[in-house]
């Protein structure tokens, strides 16, 4: 079984070509996005319709309430036995998204060194996890190998975990062991390639789209159903800018202005996040950069390449 991955910054159009090559290949498309797995969250997220879809069977979106916590040990554990099963009825898995730590938890495992366990060691920082949060559990880990915490994101708990367990255990850094990535698949991977500020225009006529779609409206209604501002998904762009300009608004606000203010706060931070995505995505094995063109042949030069019909 071979894995397609359609990868790459905010904003560059991965739906839509995941869902034209997966009609060409007989595929299904598994979501690689931290925020499309909440529900109730879809303007802010872009989720795709139902339409914008077409009739593709879609993955991973959808399947946890807005007041839960999920992490990449989370994605790992559901999205493996997802493309396993996709496999087993002759369909091609299609892994989509954008967030990176997603993507690489699926294509790999990781060999930690051949450290062995220390369940005391382990428990302690389970417990600090419990207690104070991931974030003080991984502020401990930048103390001492800030290299994987670079790597590891805050809500990776049990790979953080493991990263101060092996530290603590050898008297040596994660990062200075011999840590192998190992593939599960063979796969191909494909991003589009914009220009800088082509991929900016893009961005905030993304952002324009959910402001004008209401996404103002739907943080509130998730504030005003129960779901805490300090939520995990809260804390998404789109939602924790939302929710921060809100909180400074008084009587005397105008409301178009905080609409532009909420507006031009969003569109930094995704520059910024796709700046991030793309500086990840370039250290990525086997992927294959596409110059933007008409989707119908972005999708042909996808599953040629994919197939062993192409050049890459």
């Amino acid at each position: 079984m071979k894995l397609l991955v359609i990868c790459g910054a905010t904003a560059t159009g991965k739906t839509a070509l995941a869902v034209e090559c997966a009609k060409r290949l007989n595929g299904e498309i598994v979501s690689a996005d931290a925020l499309l797995v909440y529900r109730g969250l879809n303007i802010g997220t872009a989720k795709p319709t139902l339409q914008e879809r077409g009739g593709i069977a879609h993955h991973m979106i959808d399947v946890v309430d807005a007041t839960a916590n999920f992490s990449v040990c989370d994605f790992e554990e559901r999205a493996l036995p997802l493309i396993d099963e996709i496999a087993s009825r002759g369909k091609t898995p299609i892994l989509c998204g954008g967030t990176g730590f997603y993507i690489n938890a699926v294509l790999y495992r990781s060999g930690f060194g051949g450290t062995g366990k220390d369940e005391a060691v382990r428990a302690k920082y389970e417990k600090l996890a419990l207690e104070e949060g991931k974030d003080a559990l991984h502020r401990r880990l930048e103390e001492v190998d800030p290299e994987s915490a670079e790597k590891l994101h805050v809500s990776d708990v049990k790979r953080v975990v493991r990263a101060l367990e092996i530290y603590e255990v050898t008297g040596r850094k994660k990062s200075d062991q011999h840590d192998e990535k190992i593939p599960r698949y063979p796969f191909s991977a494909f991003a589009f390639s914009y220009p800088r500020e082509e991929l900016y225009q893009r961005i905030e006529r993304r952002v324009d789209e959910m402001i004008g779609a209401g996404l103002i409206g739907e943080v509130e209604e998730l504030l005003k159903s129960g779901v805490p501002e300090t939520a995990q998904c809260m804390q998404g762009i789109g939602y924790k800018e939302v929710i921060e300009i809100l909180k400074k608004r008084d009587l005397h606000s105008n409301m178009s202005d905080i609409v532009l203010e909420i507006s031009q706060k969003i569109k930094q931070n995704t520059r910024n996040y796709a700046k991030r995505q793309l500086t990840f995505f370039k250290r990525m094995e086997n992927l294959t950069w596409l110059e933007p063109k008409e989707l119908r042949l972005a999708a042909q030069e996808v599953c040629d390449i994919y197939e062993g019909n192409g050049s890459r």
